[in-house]
């Protein structure tokens, strides 16, 4: 009897030190995905990692955060809006249409084919970040 007893006081010990750390964790960002699957299952907020040609360059939003825009098109078919947080990351200047880029970041689905935005490091440092590499460089 005195044997359980000893147990279970160890099992309450153990689960009084691990829930206040438990509570503090986050899961891993979860594992990525093409940008196809992510459009066809009509995902949000899942990490994307491709690469396209630049279809279009579009102006700047300058609302809020400002962010680089341009369109990608991928070996697939398929089209991105990459929106790149220039308050965050270097612009990629002299980016022109048909120039390749790679891309790492978080994927927000839309009709036309969805938003890659946060391609930069958190600024924060609680997730990794993503990317885009141009021309042998990494901008985040």
């Amino acid at each position: 009897m005195k044997r359980r007893i000893g147990g279970a006081v160890i099992a309450l010990l153990l689960a009084a030190l691990l829930v206040p750390t438990l509570a503090h964790w986050q899961a891993p960002v979860s594992s990525t995905m093409t940008p196809r699957a992510a459009f066809e299952a009509q995902r949000e907020a899942v990490w994307v990692e491709g690469e396209g040609r630049v279809q279009r360059l579009l102006p700047d939003d300058d609302d809020g955060s400002r962010h680089q825009r341009f369109i990608l098109g991928l070996g697939d078919g398929h089209t991105l809006l990459i929106a790149h947080n220039i308050d965050l990351a270097p612009r990629l200047d002299g980016l022109a249409r048909g120039d390749a880029v790679r891309f790492r970041g978080e994927y927000v689905w839309n009709a036309k084919g969805g938003v890659v935005h946060w391609t930069h490091r958190d600024p924060r440092g609680e997730r990794p970040g993503g990317w885009l590499e141009w021309r042998g460089r990494r901008y985040r």
